[in-house]
């Protein structure tokens, strides 16, 4: 498959359920294999991800409910935790602030950089996930439940959580995208 292929496929896939049509092993090398790959700058190896699965995967939704407090609708979180897993996508600030202090000229970007590597980690992911035939979609449920997650994942103080990532087989494909005229966002110089 070309990766404009990928990238078509690719898309917000909500309805989602436990029944995953591969192995969770195959996922779980997909991500890692695609952590390994992603570009960070200056190679700082700064991103982190933990997956969710089974019985994770049903305490983090329970977790991110608990910490809003019933603030955010429970139909609304029961359906992320009908998915089949979660990968949660950190940063780690020590490794960010290690460059920013051994590179001191370039201090102020490493964090934008670090931001910009666990996007492309995230969709990178997120496009593979949908090759092997597995929905997803991405959530930012953070900062609220940051302390939380950390506490149950047992993920150390400098993890810094940017996304979540709810995946599982799919109940219901999305609505076509409406195509738009792509000439008003990309110019010809």
């Amino acid at each position: 498959m070309s990766i404009v292929d990928a990238v078509k496929k690719r898309r917000s896939v909500y309805d989602l359920n436990k029944k995953l049509p591969v192995l969770e092993d195959q996922i779980v090398k997909l991500i890692c294999d695609l952590t390994e790959l992603v570009p960070d700058a200056f190679n700082m190896k700064s991103q982190q991800v933990v997956v969710a699965l089974s019985d994770k995967q049903n305490a983090l939704w329970d977790t991110i409910d608990d910490a809003f407090g019933g603030k955010v609708a429970r139909e609304k979180i029961d359906g992320f935790k009908a998915a089949a897993g979660t990968v949660l996508y950190f940063y780690d600030e020590a490794v960010v602030k290690k460059y920013q202090e051994d590179f001191p000229l370039y201090a102020v970007n490493f964090p934008i950089w670090a931001q910009q590597s666990n996007g492309m980690l995230q969709f990178s992911i997120w496009a593979g996930l949908r090759e092997l035939g597995i929905g997803a979609n991405v959530q930012h449920y953070n900062p609220v439940i940051d302390n939380a997650v950390k506490k149950l994942f047992n993920v150390p103080e400098n993890f810094v959580l940017v996304a979540q990532m709810p995946f599982g087989g799919i109940s219901s494909e999305p609505a076509p995208k409406e195509k738009e005229d792509i000439g008003k966002r990309v110019k010809l110089a």
